[in-house]
């Protein structure tokens, strides 16, 4: 992936969690897979209950890029969010948004850390917040990535091996229909 590519992506995930925060919540996970540089659409977990169901609906991002013949994946996430809904201990900045770049030889974790500027509470009477982004950590090759995560990037390049005339397009309507949200780019929506 260029880094223009790169730049623009994590510039969509911060503006996500802006926009997200002002709505009193952080985005769930998204991978965006990449097919030759190219990228194929962002996919967001399902709603998913604590626990088991969190891990797999995570996991299962990857049937997507394995569908698509991703040959790299970026996967965003944030640290409390995600340890909260898999129950599993937090491990690393929060809050957090953490992205990974993965390709079948390896991945770099990024992370982005930044702190909650509270704003004025909305009409439903949430709390709203902004974030106020500090300084990247240093990119990690091979960086500790959270179970559920490492489990998306590891089956994003195993084959989907599905006897289908269309295997992305079937597994598109799968994931539709178990309630992930797809948004494909033109390229692939077709």
């Amino acid at each position: 992936m260029d880094a223009q590519t790169w730049d623009a992506l994590v510039e969509s995930m911060k503006s996500a969690y802006s926009a997200g925060l002002a709505e009193g919540a952080v985005p769930r996970p998204v991978i965006m897979p990449l097919v030759r540089g190219e990228l194929v659409g962002l996919i967001w977990v399902r709603p998913t209950e604590p626990g088991k169901d969190a891990l797999t609906g995570i996991a299962e991002l990857a049937n997507i890029a394995a569908a698509a013949g991703a040959d790299e994946v970026v996967l965003a996430w944030e640290t409390h969010d995600v340890a909260t809904a898999c129950q599993l201990p937090i491990n690393g900045p929060v809050p957090c948004l953490n992205m990974v770049h993965a390709t079948k030889d390896g991945h770099v974790l990024h992370q982005f850390p930044y702190t909650e500027q509270p704003q004025a509470h909305s009409l439903e009477g949430r709390g709203s917040a902004e974030p106020v982004w500090l300084p990247a950590v240093e990119p990690q090759p091979g960086g500790e990535l959270v179970l559920p995560v490492q489990a998306a990037v590891d089956y994003s390049f195993i084959p989907l091996e599905l006897d289908h005339p269309s295997p992305f397009g079937v597994t598109v309507v799968l994931m539709e229909e178990d309630g992930y949200n797809v948004r494909l780019n033109e390229a692939f929506a077709g």
